[in-house]
């Protein structure tokens, strides 16, 4: 039988709005215990902002954290899937573009989810060391 997205994604994504600091984008990431954010103006996705991103072109390029914005070091304009996609179209987009997590919207462009290699992972290996890093609890 085939899955779709919505069956296995993360609902309810943190969105950030464009003009948000990186140190804000950084304590919404902690305080919902995630490695990303998708970036948005009024709603509408921009981008996609990882814990990676803040490291490798924030703070590696000597960006003051409390002055520049998400939409100044975001990926941008994201390869996203819809929630009625078949799980297999998630993973080849995935792995063909070496994506670690896809937004979900819908045809309207609402946010509804998204879809991670954990999310994946729990899905078609629910024994796999992955899916139990990606099932555990955080340690806080």
């Amino acid at each position: 039988m085939t899955r779709r997205v919505h069956e296995v994604m993360t609902a309810n994504p943190v969105t950030v709005e464009k003009l948000t600091s990186l140190a804000e984008a950084a304590r919404v990431m902690r305080d919902a215990d995630i490695g990303d954010v998708l970036v948005v103006d009024e709603g509408r996705l921009l981008g996609i902002l990882t814990d990676r991103d803040l490291v490798i072109r924030g703070m590696a390029e000597g960006r003051d954290p409390a002055q520049t914005t998400v939409h100044a070091i975001c990926s941008t304009e994201p390869l996203t899937v819809q929630p009625g996609d078949d799980v297999t179209q998630a993973v080849t987009l995935m792995r063909r573009n070496a994506l670690r997590r896809l937004p979900v919207q819908t045809g309207e462009g609402e946010l509804v989810g998204v879809v991670t290699l954990g999310d994946l992972a729990v899905e078609s290996d629910p024994g796999s060391a992955l899916a139990a890093i990606a099932a555990a609890e955080p340690d806080s």
